[in-house]
């Protein structure tokens, strides 16, 4: 009878996988030993792997390069990457290696820009993309930016003020793009982003405030879907109205020369996750052709604004199980080290699922299980994975320990947990690697940051 962990996974899935794979029993990463951390560094433990960042822009080039070629499409193609995935340097330098491009949205973001231009991070001819709501210290952030000389830096209208008050402090010609407010997916409360300028009133902004106005040239129009980029009628939908008004501006507008479709690709949250990437960029690449085509007008550049896929893949997050409590005939919490109401916020607070997968005793029988966090919050609980709404795990043993891995978990987690302040229930943050691999594929791993101590938390809190 097939009753071990690793029984369940070959009956129920394609294993091992290209990131997934066994030795001794013991879950290995891209081929990193995970059992060897948790025993060298202790748990909970987050961790970035960071040549995964590397990899997926290449990737997402290479589609983007073979879409072109296939459709003969006379227009280049700029990866940008969207900072508020995750700020943090050692995401940004490994990002900056692979000749890419930036999009911000707050007055903060600049900052980083600016820090990143002054060390040789960015060079001169690097597009920043300044998306969001802007503030006065935004505007004002982004205006220094340009008097600065950098050219290339594209504020992207989101109301009608924003070009005024941009006018009003940057004192050279600039650029510009618009961003279209698109219709929500029918389930959604509400019908239109709250982000940009409706379809309909984009030709009569560009006729009012930027036609005539010798100062200003739009360079770019930016489309993004809040669901992301799928293969479903409403993708497809908004895209072509996204193309109809781009076409009818450009035959009006000489400057406009960019199409940004924005971010949305998805990542892998499942062992058995199955996205066509290269069918999505060969359609999108040849729908934009075909209607520039019968519209008889140029192709555009083509921008991305890829966030949680550049960043996703590279994150992970260990916890041991503590304890067993079985609460009544059925149900058993197996009780973590840490909580994910902190350390994962986005599977309490949008029910997000990551890949969970044991680290260690993959040859042991298993048992179906719900998480627990230590929080005494109620929603602190992750209660169903890809074995349809239920968590398989090795049986708890007392004498064993377990230790679990959530992996993708790169994009946002940290931000939005505030990560190096307060946590709920003053859980402490876990500890933090880097991981690296040399050129002879070594792994290095260093500590960004220690777990938080009571002495942090103190201090924060005013009482030292």
């Amino acid at each position: 009878m097939n009753t071990k962990y690793i029984d369940l996974i070959d009956q129920t899935f394609e294993f091992p996988q290209e990131e997934f794979t066994l030795k001794n029993n013991n879950l290995q990463f891209h081929g990193v030993d995970l059992l060897h951390l948790v025993e060298r560094y202790g748990s909970p433990l987050k961790f970035s792997y960071l040549p995964k960042i590397s990899e997926n822009i290449n990737r997402a080039k290479g589609w983007f390069k073979s879409a072109m070629a296939k459709n003969n499409y006379q227009a280049k193609y700029f990866y940008s990457y969207c900072t508020k995935s995750s700020h943090f340097a050692h995401v940004l330098n490994e990002a900056l290696k692979n000749d890419i491009h930036l999009e911000t949205s707050s007055a903060f973001d600049i900052k980083i820009i600016e820090h990143l231009k002054s060390t040789g991070k960015i060079k001169s001819n690097t597009y920043i993309i300044c998306n969001g709501f802007k503030r006065k210290e935004y505007i004002t952030n982004i205006a220094s930016l340009i008097n600065s000389g950098h050219k290339n830096c594209i504020p992207i209208i989101d109301n009608y003020e924003e070009l005024a008050l941009l006018s009003g402090q940057i004192e050279t010609n600039f650029k510009v793009g618009i961003r279209i407010a698109s219709e929500e997916e029918p389930k959604f409360e509400f019908y239109t982003s709250r982000l940009g300028i409706g379809y309909k009133n984009i030709i009569p902004f560009y006729e009012s405030q930027i036609k005539e106005n010798p100062q200003v040239d739009l360079k770019m129009l930016h489309f993004f879907i809040n669901t992301g980029i799928k293969d479903n009628a409403y993708y497809w939908n908004e895209l072509v109205k996204c193309l109809k008004v781009y076409t009818r501006l450009k035959k009006i507008c000489p400057s406009l020369d960019s199409l940004n479709i924005g971010g949305g690709f998805p990542i892998k949250n499942s062992l058995a996750f199955d996205y066509d990437y290269q069918y999505m960029v060969d359609e999108i690449i040849n729908q934009i052709n075909n209607a520039c085509l019968e519209a008889d007008v140029a192709v555009p550049n083509i921008f991305t604004e890829f966030g949680s896929f550049t960043v996703g893949e590279s994150g992970g997050a260990i916890f041991e199980v503590l304890y067993q409590k079985q609460q009544n005939d059925r149900e058993k919490w197996n009780m973590i080290d840490s909580s994910f109401i902190t350390t994962l916020p986005d599977t309490w607070a949008i029910n997000k699922r990551f890949i969970l997968l044991p680290v260690n005793r993959w040859d042991n029988e298993y048992e179906r299980v719900l998480l627990g966090g230590l929080t005494c919050d109620s929603d602190d609980y992750y209660n169903s994975e890809q074995h349809v709404n239920a968590i398989y795990l090795p049986k708890y043993s007392k004498e064993k320990p377990l230790y679990i891995g959530f992996f993708n978990t790169g994009a946002y987690q940290e931000t939005i947990g505030g990560f190096g302040g307060l946590q709920h229930c003053l859980i402490p943050s876990p500890k933090h690697l880097l991981i690296q691999k040399d050129e002879n594929g070594n792994v290095t791993t260093t500590i960004f940051a220690e777990q938080q101590k009571s002495e942090d938390l103190l201090h924060i809190l005013g009482y030292e």
